[in-house]
C-alpha cells in the first residue's frame, strides 16, 4: 500500500456507471478507487455528476480522499477548468488517467461522417485536451499520463468499430510522441485493454442480446477463456503511475489475456 502517497491523481471518466450486470464495474471507477487505496488524492472527473459522486463516496467509505468535478472531456474549456481547479485546490498535479471512450458498432460503409467524427472526438480529442492542459503542471512534478487505449488499435478483435479502432491507434502514436518529447519531465504510457467485462460492454456492444450470452461469447474470444476485469486494467495503471515504472515511458502495455499475440 502507499505506492501513490502524497500524490494528486486526476481521473477522467472516473464515475461509477451502474448500468451493467451484477459484479461489473467500469475501468475509471476501478482505477480511481485503486489509486485512492494506494494513498493518492483522487479528483474524479465525469460529465455525469451522480456517477462521479458515487465513486467519491466509495473512495471515502474505504478511508480514501477524493472529490468530484463535473466536466465533459471533449470540451476544451471544461477540461482546462478541471485541471486548473485540481492544481489550485491540491497544490499540483502528479497523475492524469484518461479513461474516456466510446465504441460504436458499424462497418465503414455503415458509418456516417458525423459518427466517424464522434468516435475521434471522444476517443482521441479527449486525450489531446487533457494532455495539453495538464502537461505544464505535470512537468513541474515529474508526473505521468496513463491512457486507456485498446487491443483494437493494433489488431482485429472481432468487433466492427473502425472509428474506435482508428482513434485508439492515434492515441497510441500520440502517447509515443509525447513520451519522447517530454522524456525526463513527464512519463506517458498507454494500456491496450482487451476484452474487459465492464458496464459499457452491455450498453454499447450487446444490443438486445441477453447479458449472459454476451459474456459467454466474449469469454470465448479470449485466449484465456475469460474476460478480464476492470481491476486488471486498474492494477496496470497503478504500476505505470507509481515509482516502480520510473524508467517506463512510451510503452503500450497490453492487458488482454494474450489477445494481441494471437494470429487468428
Amino acid at each position: 500500500m502507499g505506492r501513490l502517497d502524497g500524490r494528486t491523481a486526476l481521473v477522467f471518466g472516473g464515475g461509477h456507471n451502474a448500468g451493467g450486470p451484477p459484479g461489473t464495474t467500469g475501468i475509471g471507477f476501478a482505477t480511481a478507487t485503486t489509486f485512492a487505496a494506494h494513498g493518492a488524492r483522487v479528483v474524479v472527473v465525469d460529465r455525469d455528476a451522480g456517477a462521479a459522486e458515487r465513486t467519491v463516496d466509495a473512495v471515502r467509505e474505504a478511508g480514501g480522499r477524493a472529490c468530484a468535478v463535473v466536466a465533459d472531456a471533449t470540451s476544451p474549456e471544461q477540461v482546462e477548468d478541471a485541471v486548473a481547479r485540481t492544481v489550485r485546490e491540491h497544490g499540483g498535479l502528479d497523475v492524469v488517467h484518461n479513461n474516456v471512450g466510446v465504441a460504436r458498432l458499424g462497418g465503414i460503409e455503415d458509418l456516417t461522417l458525423d459518427e466517424w467524427r464522434a468516435a475521434v472526438t471522444v476517443n482521441l480529442d479527449s486525450v489531446f485536451l487533457s494532455a495539453r492542459a495538464a502537461l505544464p503542471h505535470l512537468a513541474r512534478r515529474r508526473g505521468c499520463i496513463v491512457t486507456v487505449s485498446s487491443t483494437a488499435s493494433i489488431r482485429w478483435t472481432g468487433y466492427p468499430y473502425p472509428g474506435y479502432a482508428a482513434a485508439k491507434a492515434a492515441v497510441n502514436q500520440l502517447t509515443r510522441s509525447l513520451a519522447v518529447e517530454y522524456a525526463g519531465r513527464v512519463r506517458v504510457n498507454a494500456i491496450l485493454a482487451g476484452l474487459i467485462d465492464t458496464p459499457l460492454v452491455y450498453q454499447q456492444l450487446a444490443g438486445a442480446d441477453d447479458p449472459a450470452d454476451v459474456r459467454a461469447r466474449r469469454d470465448a474470444l479470449s485466449p484465456t477463456g475469460a474476460m478480464g476485469t476492470a481491476y486488471d486494467v486498474a492494477h496496470a495503471a497503478l504500476f505505470l503511475a507509481s515509482d516502480e515504472a520510473a524508467y517506463v515511458t512510451g510503452a503500450l502495455l497490453p492487458v488482454d489475456g494474450g489477445l494481441h499475440a494471437r494470429a487468428v
